[in-house]
């Protein structure tokens, strides 16, 4: 597939401040494309940069192939932008807002309307649709904020963190409708968002900013694969440093350590046990998860160690990012 966003090493300067440090990426046409950051990581400036808001300091990108500082009005037309906060005039109506928002993009007459009760249907306010907004709830104004940026049919979307301050009802229309745009549609859609859950549900790649710049860009998949097997956190009566290290030697095991706090007997002994008041917990970080359960329950089974609990922690999209970043998302 043809590449319809193309960043060349986008840099933005707020004075002495650098937001954004040279980010280059591109994102294929028909993709749902994961944008991933702590707060002030440089996402929101970025996305500011692609749809025209304020021109880079230096580096370009192309919209379908419009330059975003030579050809900026052919760019825009390509792009449609559901920002953060809620950008629509609260005492008019849902469909008001939409006429006005076409008229904006350049629509009038039969084929404003048209689009005004399809982007309706799509979000399903139709039949509040003449209702002013600041008689809706919170998820009814997201789901507008969301018409907003589709009632001109654009190519791309970029989805600034849609779910923000939502009921679970309306989060999860937002989701359908989005994958129904990107199925049904073929719509390219950025997605940007806070719940880690939301980004490896909806997007294909994620890429990951972290100060200003790009620290990781890959599928899911191969994001979580980079990390391995998982954990496995086991419970048992007591465990010694023969036994951590008859763990840790296991061809799927990684490491194995003890998570509580413990207190060694004298290192003279040759047999160091680790004394607990209570039942001991393993961490065994594994090469992979389903061969090392299996190695670790033989060697514990050939031992006589008596299990007293099991929990498998897989690698996911929250895994990655503190291991990148080391820091949590919604910071």
């Amino acid at each position: 597939m043809a590449a319809i966003v193309e960043a060349q090493n986008l840099v933005k300067k707020f004075g002495d401040f650098e937001a954004v440090k040279g980010i280059s990426f591109t994102v294929e046409e028909g993709e749902v494309f994961g944008l991933l950051g702590p707060n002030g990581a440089g996402k929101t400036t970025t996305i500011s940069m692609l749809t025209g808001l304020f021109p880079p300091t230096s580096g370009t990108a192309r919209i379908n192939g419009h330059d975003i500082q030579k050809e900026p009005l052919l760019a825009k037309q390509m792009c449609g932008l559901v920002p953060q906060d809620l950008a629509l005039y609260p005492t008019l109506s849902a469909r008001a807002n939409l006429d006005f928002f076409g008229r904006v993009y350049g629509l009038s007459g039969r084929k404003l309307k048209e689009n005004i009760e399809d982007i309706l249907r799509v979000v399903a306010l139709t039949d509040r649709a003449d209702q002013a907004i600041e008689k809706y709830s919170g998820g009814m104004k997201r789901r507008v904020n969301i018409a907003a940026g589709l009632v001109h049919q654009p190519r791309l979307l970029f989805l600034d963190e849609p779910t923000v301050g939502v009921d679970p009802q309306s989060r999860n229309y937002i989701f359908e409708s989005v994958q129904r745009l990107n199925r049904e549609r073929g719509m390219t859609i950025i997605y940007t968002s806070h719940y880690m859950e939301e980004v490896e549900l909806l997007c294909n790649r994620v890429a990951i900013v972290d100060q200003g710049k790009l620290i990781a860009l890959d599928t899911i998949k191969n994001l979580v694969g980079m990390l391995g097997g998982g954990v496995l956190r086991i419970g048992l009566k007591q465990a010694d440093a023969a036994l951590l290290e008859a763990l840790s030697n296991l061809p799927a095991v990684q490491n194995a350590s003890v998570l509580q706090t413990v207190t060694l007997t004298p290192p003279e002994e040759k047999e160091a046990t680790i004394q607990v008041a209570q039942p001991v917990t393993v961490k065994v970080e594994t090469k992979n998860s389903q061969q090392a359960l299996i190695q670790v329950i033989n060697y514990l089974e050939e031992k006589n160690q008596t299990l007293l609990s099991l929990d498998i922690l897989e690698n996911n999209l929250e895994s990655v990012f503190l291991h990148l970043t080391g820091k949590q998302l919604r910071e």
